[in-house]
């Protein structure tokens, strides 16, 4: 557990996007490293080496975090709020992948930090594209702060 290395940790709760998105990514070898968590409990608990991943290294921080905001136990926007006020996450890239498009969640999440928002795609080819091209920005183009 102490060593585990990440590209992209994808916090979905949705099996069938969670599937659709890492299909997408290794697929085209945009990421080779995916770390896909069902809910924001979890997603904390493996981000700041607690729970059932007590003693994993810290140090090894996703490229990206792709979030989706409605999930259970611990909501996106409350993840986003603890990662964006702790200095051991708050330079990690977020991207919110979600499918609400309500403004006041668009609006909270960036306020809470967000690098980006991003609406589902409802059918299989535009969704594979847009996570496609979320991880070919995210892992080769963009520079990141650590």
């Amino acid at each position: 557990m102490d060593n585990i290395e990440v590209d992209i940790l994808l916090i979905e709760d949705n099996a069938n996007d969670a599937e659709l998105a890492m299909r997408a990514l290794q697929k085209d070898h945009v990421a080779k490293r995916i770390i896909h968590l069902k809910d924001g409990e979890a997603a904390l608990d493996f981000l700041f080496g607690r729970g059932k991943y007590k003693g994993r290294n810290t140090d090894n921080k996703p490229k990206v975090i792709l979030l989706d905001l409605k999930m259970p136990k611990v909501s996106g926007l409350e993840v986003l709020e603890q990662l964006t006020l702790n200095e051991l996450t708050q330079k990690i890239p977020v991207v919110v992948l979600t499918s609400s498009k309500e403004h006041p969640d668009v609006e909270k999440a960036y306020k809470l930090g967000a690098n980006s928002y991003i609406v589902k795609p409802v059918d299989f080819e535009s969704f594979r594209k847009v996570v496609n091209e979320l991880g070919i920005y995210w892992l080769q183009l963009n520079q990141p702060a650590f």
